[in-house]
């Protein structure tokens, strides 16, 4: 972001003030003028506490009751009165500026979407419609009715039926899973630039956080789909050689290249997770964003797996509750959709029934958009605070005093 310092990729060396760990060091106090003060033995800093010194232990007067070695911090330093331990860190907008818990991350999300309600809203809501709309006209126009199951037919029938039922399932996956790209790919270019513009605590308008989005949405795009199609290729990889061998033979051996593809695209994924962030925020091309999410996920592999497992178990369990109301009522209002079910047959899909359902489609993206957006946006955050004192940056951008222009 133009306005932002600290997003773009820092270079190989150290930077300056920064050890080989790229760990910031502590500059030394000086002037007005930013001269080293000179300090002597018997004249330290300003400020700082003295330590005792070898000669004969004298009753401390009430001034000194609680300074110096032996007591408590003065108040104003480390911490509160009466409190030990570091100072908190600065929070200028939705998080701190420091290594982030899980805690952190999920605050940070959720108060991203009550701070900017209006913003975050606005882009999630009006994505949502826009593609609940788009996959009702499919479901409605464009996907083939599924079969139905007759539970008297003989097992050579049963199976065709089956084979059947999962080519519709397939064909009706095929323009849900195009418009879940398209409303992904804009709500992440949107929501990415708001939520990096909350972490400093700015204000930021659906104009502006398109206007800065717009020339990143090619590449967004062709990073959205080339991850998958990856995966693709890979699990294609995996169980070719079993298919080509046929047999029971083939099909454990099937099995098992399916099972190693689909650990390595899960790894590849993690691996990736922080590729669309450093797209957006550092301004790179694709690959040079995917060099970049491996980079900063190396070393930190298993946690944010385990944050972005965490995270869509979450969105899960709140989409299922929001899901199962819906479902049952569209089904009420669809005439016999309950009595179909009872029935073992496949209730019939009217307009009443997709519009109840996109209403509560629209209800659940509203809300899981902002908050798997926040998590990847803070994710990406969280590591480069911990590798590259990207907090340092952060609150000089926020203008918070101390920490220079």
């Amino acid at each position: 972001m133009n306005d932002t310092p600290g997003w773009a990729s820092p270079g190989s060396a150290p930077s300056d003030g920064q050890d080989d760990q790229g760990v910031p060091r502590p500059a030394p106090p000086g002037d007005a003028n930013g001269s080293a003060p000179q300090w002597s033995e018997n004249q330290p800093p300003a400020g700082q506490w003295q330590p005792p010194t070898a000669s004969a232990p004298a009753a401390p007067s009430p001034a000194r009751a609680n300074s110096g070695w032996g007591g408590p911090p003065p108040q104003g330093q480390w911490g509160q009165q009466g409190q030990w331990g570091p100072p908190p860190a600065a929070k200028p907008g939705v998080i701190p500026l420091r290594p982030l818990t899980l805690g952190d991350i999920l605050d940070g999300s959720v108060a991203t979407l009550r701070r900017y309600w209006q913003t975050v809203l606005t882009v999630s809501v009006t994505i949502a419609v826009l593609m609940q709309v788009a996959e009702i006209l499919a479901q409605r126009y464009l996907v083939p009715a599924p079969p139905q199951i007759n539970r008297d037919a003989s097992p050579a029938e049963a199976l065709s039926q089956s084979i059947d039922a999962l080519q519709s399932s397939m064909i009706a996956m095929g323009p849900a899973y195009l418009i879940m790209v398209a409303a992904t790919l804009v709500s992440a270019a949107l929501l990415t630039v708001v939520i990096s513009r909350a972490v400093l605590g700015r204000p930021v308008t659906l104009g502006t956080a398109w206007q800065e989005a717009r020339p990143r949405l090619l590449q967004l795009l062709g990073l959205t789909l080339l991850v998958p199609v990856m995966a693709a290729g890979i699990m294609f990889v995996g169980l070719l050689p079993g298919l080509l061998l046929g047999g029971g033979g083939g099909a454990g051996l099937a099995f098992l290249g399916g099972t190693c593809a689909f650990v390595v695209v899960i790894w590849l994924t993690i691996r990736f997770s922080l590729a669309s962030p450093a797209l957006m925020l550092e301004r790179q091309g694709v690959v040079k964003a995917l060099k970049r999410s491996a980079k900063l996920v190396q070393g930190s592999w298993w946690r944010i797996f385990g944050i972005n497992i965490l995270t869509q178990l979450l969105i899960f369990l709140f989409s299922m509750l929001i899901a199962f109301p819906f479902a049952f009522l569209a089904l009420g209002v669809a005439g016999d959709g309950l009595g179909d079910i009872l029935d073992g047959t496949v209730p019939e899909t009217s307009w009443s029934y997709l519009v109840v359902m996109g209403i509560g489609g629209v209800i659940t993206s509203a809300i899981t958009y902002p908050i798997s957006a926040g998590v990847t946006v803070l994710l990406y955050i969280d590591q480069r605070i911990r590798r590259e004192a990207l907090d340092l940056e952060l609150a000089r951008a926020a203008g918070l005093p101390g920490y220079g222009g």
